[in-house]
């Protein structure tokens, strides 16, 4: 198995200067960047890097650029309203039958796009507390509602396996919890520390683990990358994906198509498309939503149903996600003279995926 190598991580603007990745004149302004935002970009994702495409999707994803410095109105720190939905630090407790546990606050590479951007990074807190962290997990304990806990940050696999398992054994030996679901991006940005130590610590009995991978190109997916994938698929351990809409990395018909099947391939069912959160300096990479519609509308007629994933938007405040997908029902004036019989059921119109329109139920 390969090995972990992320003390060569870029963090500094003058190392992307050195690596060829910006040029010597943007330094200053990059300076301003990643003071308040934090830089971090893997070997792995360096590698993946094409230095000759001024709009390479895996850089525009990673290597910040001045057009995080213009805000736009609406953008807010806490775009997705953690805060409002946080008992007890660590703890975001949205819908009633799961949790977010936030463990960490620092990840193996930060996305320009991160709606936990202000929240991330060096000079935030790293971790929670001994104690921080036994009160989550008694919030946990304490609400026999909880069904589910999401591990993530921060990134989660930024733990080590010895903590890894200590933690997926305390949520496990609690007894309603029954799923305990990681988001990640660590298999891609750093696949040799999906080791088998770190498969080993996900799994414990009493609870039913799974991987979330965070990923937004089919680029993303090379082969170290599938080997670190298959690792947890082929040790039982469920995968699904998310993945971010972003303007100049995959907000076209060509890019989704085969990011999606990309997933499939490595046995990652397709789960959420988000429409980019309204974090900070972060307008350059939004797509609008009719353009995500327009995009759905087009995977829907040339992907298998295994490829398709849930567009949503989260509702800024923290009303939680809702599906943004174009609607193919269109409901008509019912004109049965009967509301009792069953052929008077309202008529609808109906959008295939080449947009042509049908009624349903069909005219006689």
């Amino acid at each position: 198995m390969m090995k972990s190598n992320l003390a060569r991580t870029l963090r500094e603007p003058a190392e992307l200067v050195a690596e060829q990745l910006v040029s010597a004149t943007a330094l200053p302004l990059l300076d301003r960047i990643a003071a308040r935002y934090a830089v971090a970009i893997t070997p792995a994702l360096v590698d993946l890097i094409d230095r000759s495409d001024p709009d390479d999707p895996i850089a525009r994803q990673f290597v910040p650029t001045a057009a995080e410095l213009e805000m736009q109105p609406g953008e807010n720190a806490d775009p997705i309203g953690d805060h409002a939905h946080s008992p007890v630090p660590g703890i975001v407790h949205r819908y009633p039958d799961r949790v977010l546990f936030k463990l960490v606050h620092v990840c193996a590479v930060y996305c320009r796009f991160c709606f936990r951007r202000e929240m991330v990074g060096p000079g935030k807190e790293n971790a929670l507390s001994d104690a921080a962290y036994r009160a989550a997990v008694d919030y946990i304990r304490s609400h026999s509602e909880i069904w589910e806990v999401i591990l993530t940050g921060g990134d989660p696999l930024m733990l080590s396996p010895r903590r890894m398992s200590e933690v997926v054994a305390d949520l496990a030996g609690i007894d309603h919890v029954k799923i305990i679901r990681l988001h990640t991006r660590v298999p891609v940005a750093e696949p040799a520390r999906i080791s088998d130590e770190m498969v080993a610590a996900l799994k414990a009995e009493g609870a039913t683990t799974w991987v979330a991978l965070h990923a937004n190109h089919a680029r993303e997916l090379a082969g170290p990358a599938r080997g670190a994938c298959a690792r947890l698929v082929d040790a039982g351990i469920p995968m699904v994906s998310q993945s971010v809409l972003l303007r100049g990395v995959n907000d076209n018909a060509t890019a989704l198509s085969d990011l999606m099947r990309a997933f499939v391939e490595c046995r990652i069912k397709p789960y959420y498309l988000h429409h980019g959160d309204l974090a900070p300096g972060t307008a350059h990479l939004r797509t609008t939503l009719a353009e995500g519609q327009h995009l759905m509308r087009q995977l829907r007629g040339r992907l298998s149903g295994l490829c398709q994933p849930d567009y949503v938007i989260d509702i800024p405040g923290g009303a939680g996600k809702s599906p943004v997908g174009p609607n193919y029902v269109l409901p008509m004036q019912n004109t049965a003279p009967d509301a009792g019989d069953a052929a008077s059921e309202t008529r609808y119109r109906i959008v295939d995926y080449c947009g042509d329109v049908h009624l349903y139920p069909p005219e006689t």
